[in-house]
């Protein structure tokens, strides 16, 4: 007799596999279980003799109550779904749903599989969420599940988001939610606790299987199998997976690493590999992903897609490799190919609608267009700020510790300004402090904050009393908006620009480059090709600290929004304090 307290032989995947088949298809032959599993009639054969001599099968090739038994102990009890992340791959689609959200075949990804999880038996199941959070509340009253928050998931990485509910991990199949499986991945059987990786070879993985189909790890000059990212856990393992994890808690890694980390001792893992065909499933981890899984899925209907479509007049199937690119200080931008052309499609960040006057922007751009001078415009909304430029290929940004490529700047910036454009509306940077310092609602964060705006706000007379020219001046004029190409430089983003003293791009260039006193005395030896008079110099430093104080008012705006600048932040209020003293100096100086 096998008694609950007698330890299970551990047998072979295959044999595991063979065994379900049996229990399954009771009157199975030998070939149609080899047709069921894809093993040869060999390992059929070989497995059904280990399944009988470890008494899971009898003698008439019937399963046994020790089978029985094992079944019971590993029926699956739960599932956790992990669905925290941005998704940003999947940009600009996740800007409106979480990537669980997206529709394929008329069905909504995780509701799929939280239906194939019932399907098999499985009712208790978690869903950690993070991004959009709310979107996911509906699925509590529609199947009963439990939604569970990670709070962390902007900083740190999906294996957070299973520490949270690892204590439930016990007999739990533990899946992505950005998954369309055409085949029920879950069964109401498991005898072993696996890990799903596909048959195919992949360049991209590190993982692969040996002939015991133990998941083993490799170096990256070698193929592995693609990770499907869908695992269950027995109780045996779940006790070693929550070991792991705790391990890495106390670990550098922690923030950083998948959860699949927590699987590993050494190279070799405790959860088995699990082989399904290419076809088993589709991962949604890009736009192109969703395209191909269905073209005609109303997640497409996306209002970034549309203007690309219309603007371009293109097919939704004719934009491909959307990727993320490095967000901005004031937007956020995405990069894609339609019809063998790269373009960058621009999206207003958080708050911006109270920085940016759209319209504004729009006019300054129907006056330099054509004219050379900046990136070549396909479309811009004077209402919403969304704008697509052509990409400048084997471009880079100015190097603001590159003497030449700074001069080359400096030449391209003067020669704008000596085209003395005109728009109607002004950039006046004092008002503009007064206006972001009302933005941000509340006191400053430095303590001296009123003296330091008391002394930046004196030197408004030294500048007032200076000869000035006003014209269209970009205000914005950074290392990060000249684009460097073979085509020569373009000066791009020109949402703030206004009449206003030319001479305060200078200044704003200095202040992005978080230069010191020497490099800003160099930057003005640069426009002025050596030969600037002592007051606008002088001028220059004042707009330096007025500019400062700007910016730290911009970046106190900021971070109300939860978005922070780190040394930027402190380097633009320390401008305003040191620009402030070194021009007094240099004017006392003068003075005497």
């Amino acid at each position: 007799m096998f008694t609950k307290n007698e330890k299970v032989i551990i047998v072979n995947v295959n044999e595991y596999e063979v065994l379900k088949m049996v229990y399954f298809n009771p009157s199975a032959s030998q070939r149609e279980l080899s047709a069921f599993t894809g093993l040869s009639l060999g390992k059929i054969n070989k497995s059904i003799k280990k399944l009988k001599d470890n008494k899971f099968l009898n003698d008439k090739n019937q399963i046994t109550e020790k089978t029985y038994l094992t079944i019971s102990n590993n029926k699956p009890e739960s599932a956790i779904i992990l669905s925290a992340g941005y998704g940003l791959k999947t940009i600009p689609l996740c800007r409106e749903t979480p990537k669980a959200l997206l529709e394929i075949n008329g069905e909504i990804l995780i509701e799929r599989l939280i239906n194939q999880l019932h399907d098999a038996g499985v009712f208790k199941i978690y869903v950690v969420v993070g991004y959009m959070k709310e979107k996911f509340e509906y699925l509590i009253d529609k199947y009963n599940i439990e939604i569970v928050v990670n709070n962390d998931y902007k900083l740190k990485n999906n294996l957070r988001s299973l520490d949270i509910v690892s204590n439930q991990i016990n007999n739990t199949y533990i899946l992505p939610s950005d998954i369309y499986c055409y085949e029920n991945p879950f069964n109401n059987v498991e005898l072993y606790s696996w890990y799903m990786i596909s048959k195919k070879p992949s360049d991209r993985s590190n993982l692969k299987y040996n002939r015991n189909k133990e998941l083993i790890r490799i170096s990256e000059c070698q193929t592995g199998n693609k990770e499907i990212g869908i695992a269950y856990v027995g109780k045996n393992e779940a006790e070693l997976l929550k070991k792991n994890i705790g391990l890495l808690r106390k670990s550098d890694a922690y923030n950083s690493v998948f959860w699949e980390e927590a699987i590993w001792t050494n190279d070799k893992s405790f959860l088995k590999a699990k082989l399904v065909d290419e076809d088993f499933c589709t991962e949604i981890n890009t736009y192109d992903d969703l395209v191909r899984a269905d073209i005609n899925s109303v997640s497409l209907n996306n209002e970034y897609i549309d203007i690309i479509c219309n603007s371009l007049n293109v097919a939704k199937e004719n934009i491909h490799n959307i990727t993320l690119l490095k967000s901005g200080m004031t937007n956020h931008s995405f990069i894609f190919n339609c019809n063998d052309k790269k373009y960058i499609f621009r999206i207003p960040g958080e708050g911006t609608d109270k920085l940016i006057n759209r319209k504004n922007e729009y006019n300054v751009y129907l006056q330099i267009k054509d004219k050379g001078i900046s990136d070549d415009i396909v479309y811009i909304d004077p209402e919403k700020g969304y704008k697509i430029t052509e990409f400048l290929e084997n471009s880079h940004n100015c190097d603001p510790y590159n003497d030449a490529e700074v001069s080359g700047c400096m030449n391209i910036l003067k020669a704008f300004h000596e085209k003395q454009l005109s728009v109607e509306n002004t950039f006046n940077i004092f008002d503009q402090i007064e206006i972001y310092e009302s933005l941000r609602n509340k006191d400053s964060a430095y303590s001296d904050y009123e003296k330091v705006k008391i002394n930046v706000f004196k030197l408004k007379e030294y500048i007032d009393n200076q000869d000035k020219k006003l014209c269209l001046t970009h205000i914005d004029a950074v290392p990060d908006n000249f684009v460097i190409s073979n085509e020569g430089i373009r000066l791009i983003d020109w949402e703030y620009a206004a009449m206003q003293d030319p001479h305060v791009d200078i200044a704003m260039f200095a202040i992005y480059s978080l230069y010191d006193k020497e490099r800003v005395d160099l930057l003005i030896d640069l426009y002025f090709d050596n030969k600037c008079p002592p007051n606008v110099r002088l001028k220059i430093y004042c707009y330096i600290a007025v500019g400062g104080l700007l910016w730290s008012n911009w970046c106190e705006y900021k971070a109300t929004l939860g978005i922070e600048f780190g040394e930027y932040s402190l380097r633009q209020y320390r401008y305003a304090k040191d620009f402030y003293r070194y021009f007094w100096e240099a004017f006392n100086s003068e003075q005497s």
